[in-house]
Formats: C-alpha cells, sequence, structure tokens
C-alpha cells in the first residue's frame, strides 16, 4: 500500500489530505501529487520562521505543481493517443475539506475540463472555488494581482462549465447504468448497448502508447457500441473478471484479463444515459491498482 497515509509523528499529517487533492487536481496524477507533496515536506522542514504552516504548505504544493505542467505539456505532446488522469480509489482521502460545491467532485469528466485550462487558471480556479482560498491570498500563491488572479479564475469558471456534463449521478443511477452496459456488451446487441448512451455519448480510451487503445476520442452511440461488443468478441474465451469498484468518486469497474489488471472503467451520466466513458488502459496509470488490489 502507499506510504503516504498520516502517521502520529507526521507535521503534514493535518494537512496531508488537502495538499494531495490539491496536487491531484492541478496534476491528474496520484504518483505526481506524492511526488509534490513529500518535495513540499523537505522544504517545510528546512524553512525557518514559517508563520501560516498551511499556507506554506499550500503555496509551495502550487509552485511545484506549475513548475511540473511546464514539462508535462511538452510530455503531454508526444503522449500516444488520448491522455486521461490516473484513477484513484481514495477519493475521500483527497477531499478539498470545503463546503464549496466542487470540493468533493474528482470526476474524469471534471479533471479533464480543468486540463484544458492555462495552469494559472487550473490553479486560481482550485484555489479559490474548490479549495475556498480567498483572493488574497490566492494572489500571494501566484504571485499575481488580486484583480488578476479572479480573471484567471472567472476564464477558468466559464471553461469547467461549458465542458463539464451534469453533476455526478446518484451511485445507485451509475451502478444500474454500470450493470445494463455490461449486461449489453456481453448480450453482443449493438441496439440494446447503444440504447444506454446518449446521441453525443464519447468513449475515451488512454493507453499511452504502452496498450492498444483507439488513437482519438470514439463520438456517437453506435460506434461505440460495435467498439465495447467487438473488444468482447475479441476477449473471448479468455479468463475475464469485472469487479465493480468506487473510482474518482463514483462507481466503476476495474477489468482483469487472465488474473492480470488490463483496464479501469469509469462513466459520466446525464439523467438517464451514459454520456462519457473513460478505460484506462496505460499500465504506468495501473501500477498502483494491482497492489491496492492483491
Amino acid at each position: 500500500m502507499s506510504s503516504s497515509g498520516p502517521r502520529d509523528d507526521d507535521p503534514l499529517a493535518p494537512y496531508r489530505g488537502r495538499l494531495l487533492g490539491l496536487a491531484y487536481r492541478m496534476l491528474g496524477s496520484r504518483s505526481d501529487a506524492e511526488d509534490v507533496v513529500q518535495d513540499a515536506y523537505l522544504r517545510f522542514a528546512g524553512a525557518q520562521d514559517v508563520r501560516n504552516t498551511e499556507a506554506f504548505l499550500v503555496t509551495i504544493v502550487t509552485r511545484l505543481c506549475l513548475d511540473r505542467l511546464k514539462s508535462a505539456k511538452v510530455q503531454r505532446e508526444v503522449y500516444v493517443g488520448p491522455w486521461l488522469p490516473e484513477p484513484v480509489f481514495d477519493a475521500d482521502g483527497l477531499s478539498a475539506d470545503t463546503a464549496t460545491e466542487l470540493a468533493d467532485d474528482l470526476s474524469f469528466a471534471l479533471l479533464l475540463a480543468l486540463d484544458r485550462l492555462s495552469p494559472l487558471e487550473r490553479a486560481a480556479f482550485l484555489l479559490h472555488d474548490v479549495f475556498d482560498r480567498p483572493f488574497s491570498e490566492v494572489a500571494e500563491m501566484l504571485d499575481r494581482s488580486e484583480a488578476a488572479c479572479r480573471q484567471l479564475a472567472a476564464r477558468a469558471r466559464r471553461g469547467v462549465r461549458d465542458e463539464r456534463p451534469a453533476p455526478q449521478a446518484p451511485p445507485e443511477k451509475h451502478a444500474r447504468l454500470l450493470s445494463a452496459f455490461g449486461d449489453a456488451v456481453i448480450s453482443g446487441d449493438i441496439s440494446r448497448l447503444a440504447s444506454l448512451l446518449r446521441e453525443d455519448a464519447i468513449a475515451i480510451t488512454d493507453g499511452g502508447g504502452r496498450k492498444p487503445a483507439a488513437l482519438n476520442p470514439i463520438i456517437g452511440p453506435e460506434k461505440i457500441a460495435r467498439l465495447f461488443i467487438s473488444l468482447a468478441a475479441k476477449n473471448a474465451g479468455r479468463d475475464l473478471r469485472l469487479v465493480p469498484s468506487v473510482i474518482n468518486g463514483s462507481i466503476g469497474a476495474l477489468l482483469y484479463l487472465d488474473g492480470e489488471i488490463d483496464h479501469t472503467l469509469s462513466m459520466a451520466i446525464d439523467g438517464d444515459r451514459i454520456a462519457a466513458i473513460y478505460l484506462v488502459r496505460n499500465p504506468d496509470k495501473l501500477r498502483h491498482v494491482v497492489v491496492a488490489r492483491q
């Protein structure tokens, strides 16, 4: 299991969950978030006269994430196929711990909307709208004027509103649609499967060049239905196990082939239909899944 959990002698214990939550939302990677928080701890341990521990740590984590996003932009340009966030299974441990609307939302839909923002827009939006920091503090953390930070957050808010689907569906609806989706795939009935999908539904598969995956998003219910039914037919006869799991705070599934994790499957639900399907196959993003499920 990860060693990032709080300990009795951990000076970051009161803040670790929020720091990890901020870094994960900024970077879309749990492993990178843990590295950032560890680096922030080392800087905190060597700092002198820290008057506000939490503000200091949030500032350091934010700036470290902004630095990482510069190199991430270069890496993303050569990334094979669509990019999806690294799935997480402990959404409660990454909570913003505030009363804001988005405090508990770690959905792929929101993370992808954040990924389309500039790094500074993302930081301003997360610090103010998700982590409930006043703009006076955000300005200090980003080394920008308060007015500039308000503008950054406003642009980000519009971007999130335009890109983010409907609010997350209740868990029972997620579970019901996931079960119906699995049954329809097994049946091989394209019409039945397509009927579960919104007319503009999208499926995104992330193999990262490490495993076969669609190189572009699949759009439309029939195309998506054909994709998943063909995948099921291709793996007929293999030891296939579908394990329901809470992924990024919503009901999803882990799919094992011949005892090895093959991918995670997550969904965005709009009303009574599936708006988006996110399938992560990149082994680099699934290493912690194997450890967590042993």
